[in-house]
């Protein structure tokens, strides 16, 4: 039986189809032409050329496919790019859920644990916590976007879950994605951490929970795929650990915060591009995104190795592959 996986050249995509290889699975991808050629080197795959944002392709990719793995995405955190972002996040998780269910195909489609209700220290969020004080950026919005295009197409019959992965670290993050803020702390020496803080979580422990949703994941069903929770400070002192880089000293304070989103906004409006530094990110970055994944580990067996693991294996690929 053939399982399709979107998004097949991203770290969780990537570690998905590997994984399914290694279970026996028969594989296919849909891939634009575009496409880095590299993440799927050597891959014993069926590849079908498309985009998520054209509905035939995608059509013609389901087709007499037993699962769909919709992985795809596009992320930036800032105010800008959201035409682009909407086409792929949303338009295209509705072109793969509304052909998965003409093919009569279940799937589990790759939100974020972004568009969750916020946690606290030693308050960590659950899937049933109100999504109040999230930050209304481009990615957060289209991924809101994408979820209800998923429960549209379960009304009208698609068998889907949906999981909500937290701040994911492992191998094979070819773009590099999650990666970069490692890399960022491992080449120049920042003083100051963001405010806030993530639950880190393992790639190759995500990727065997959505192949366990495929199989019995309760359709309608969302589920966080998280880790340990932390501040961002710590993280990246963890980061220049792994790195022998140097650590921050501190978390950024409101003045610092206020003063860098302005700088780069202002710098987004001079040049018309948008950079990582942004006042959405920065607002991002100072909130905890703390959560549980007590109802994944119940009802997908999943089991979130300790983020020093998956820290480790992060930057041991990214040295191994010439990122560093």
């Amino acid at each position: 039986m053939t399982i399709l996986v979107t998004g097949a050249t991203g770290m969780v995509g990537n570690n998905v189809v590997r994984l399914l290889l290694e279970r026996g699975k028969q594989v296919r991808v849909l891939v634009r032409e575009s496409a880095d050629p590299r993440p799927l080197e050597g891959l014993d795959v069926e590849r079908a050329t498309g985009d998520v944002r054209d509905a035939e392709s995608v059509a013609r990719a389901c087709r007499g496919a037993y699962g769909v793995i919709h992985a795809a995405g596009y992320i930036h955190l800032g105010w800008t790019q959201l035409e682009t972002a909407r086409a792929i996040n949303a338009v295209g998780t509705r072109n793969v859920a509304q052909a998965a269910r003409e093919a009569s195909a279940r799937m589990v489609h790759v939100s974020t644990s972004n568009v969750m209700g916020l946690g606290s220290p030693g308050a960590p969020a659950d899937e049933d916590t109100p999504p109040v004080g999230l930050v209304r950026c481009t990615y957060v919005v289209t991924k809101q976007e994408a979820e209800r295009a998923v429960f549209d197409e379960i009304e009208r019959g698609l068998a889907a879950s949906i999981v909500n992965p937290g701040y994911m670290l492992g191998p094979w993050d070819w773009k590099p994605s999650s990666g970069r803020m490692l890399l960022a702390v491992a080449k120049r020496f920042t003083p100051v951490a963001p405010r806030g803080g993530a639950s880190v979580c393992d790639v190759r422990d995500v990727a065997a929970a959505i192949l366990t949703a495929l199989e019995r994941g309760e359709t309608g069903r969302r589920c966080l795929l998280c880790g340990e929770n932390m501040t961002y400070f710590e993280l990246w002192r963890r980061f220049a650990k792994v790195s022998g880089a140097r650590a921050p000293v501190m978390p950024a304070g409101p003045l610092m915060r206020v003063i860098g989103g302005w700088i780069g906004d202002a710098r987004a409006r001079l040049t018309g591009l948008e950079g990582d530094l942004n006042s959405a990110g920065i607002a991002m970055s100072g909130q905890f995104h703390h959560y549980t994944s007590e109802r994944a580990r119940r009802e997908l067996n999943y089991q979130p190795r300790p983020a020093d693991v998956a820290i480790a294996a992060a930057w041991e690929w990214l040295c191994e592959h010439g990122y560093v």
